[in-house]
């Protein structure tokens, strides 16, 4: 990462940072934009640089964490099955949430208030379609003779949503990050062995 890319990440950290404080204290709808710069000691045109609205704040890291998993799938390893391909790219995806997500408190106010803010919940349905598309694609364009375009959605979609589900009921339970972070890696074979032969 070259000096300028380190300042935006930097700043962007700083934003995250400032509002997961201020939606804890304040709530969620009494803070403001404004409120978020001035706790980072940034302009609110910096904000804007960053995030197009405050639910944005709370999916800091979902785009750079699915070009993640996208980046994953694309490096097909031989003999791997397209089970294991995606089992891998979600690995790799759950380890950058542990190390970002989960011990800045940023997973846990995202659990938290998807449950009570519909902006927060839309952005969220939002970026988890976009992300499971491009999973989806992905997992086709890896193994294009053995899934079709729908089945490739299926299984993306079915593990996206199993381990997102699990991510948010061990949040909202208070499970340390090892345990949340436990808990969306074994998601997707758990909802695969509930599964009607």
């Amino acid at each position: 990462m070259g000096l300028r890319e380190a300042k935006k990440e930097r700043t962007r950290e700083a934003l995250v940072e400032a509002a997961v404080r201020l939606f804890e204290e304040k709530g969620y709808e009494r803070t403001t934009v404004a409120q978020i710069a001035a706790a980072a000691q940034l302009s609110t045109r910096t904000f804007f640089l960053h995030f197009a609205a405050k639910e944005d704040v709370l999916l800091a890291n979902s785009v750079p964490r699915v070009e993640l998993g996208v980046a994953a799938l694309g490096d097909r390893r031989p003999g791997e099955t397209p089970g294991d391909a995606l089992v891998r790219a979600i690995g790799a995806m759950v380890a950058d949430a542990s190390a970002k997500d989960l011990p800045t408190g940023l997973a846990a106010a995202r659990a938290r208030l998807v449950a009570t803010e519909p902006a927060v919940q839309a952005r969220l349905l939002q970026r988890m379609a976009t992300a499971q598309t491009a999973l989806a694609d992905a997992l086709h364009r890896a193994y294009p003779d053995e899934l079709d375009p729908v089945a490739a959605a299926a299984v993306a979609g079915a593990a996206i949503g199993a381990v997102s589900a699990a991510a948010v009921v061990a949040l909202r339970h208070g499970l340390p990050p090892a345990q949340v972070r436990e808990a969306m890696l074994k998601a997707p074979a758990t909802a695969a062995t509930h599964l009607p032969k």
